[in-house]
């Protein structure tokens, strides 16, 4: 396993669960703006592999009507 793999897995497994509790009735939303810009701030770099090769992860999507 990767050096960071663990760490990714845990980061995303956080904001996920981080959702979850965010759709919940009476949640505390301050607190999920907070924790949750933390914990994307903190998000490392995904594993070699989990994207296919080529895509272009600085460039994002391109949407209808954009040159590709």
């Amino acid at each position: 396993m990767c050096p960071n793999c663990g760490d990714f897995a845990r980061t995303v497994l956080l904001l996920g669960q981080l959702a979850l509790y965010a759709d919940m009735g009476g949640a505390d939303l301050d607190f999920v703006e907070a924790v949750g810009t933390s914990l994307a701030v903190s998000l490392p770099e995904p594993p070699p592999g989990m994207f296919a090769s080529g895509d272009d992860l600085d460039g994002g999507p391109i949407y209808p009507g954009e040159a590709s």
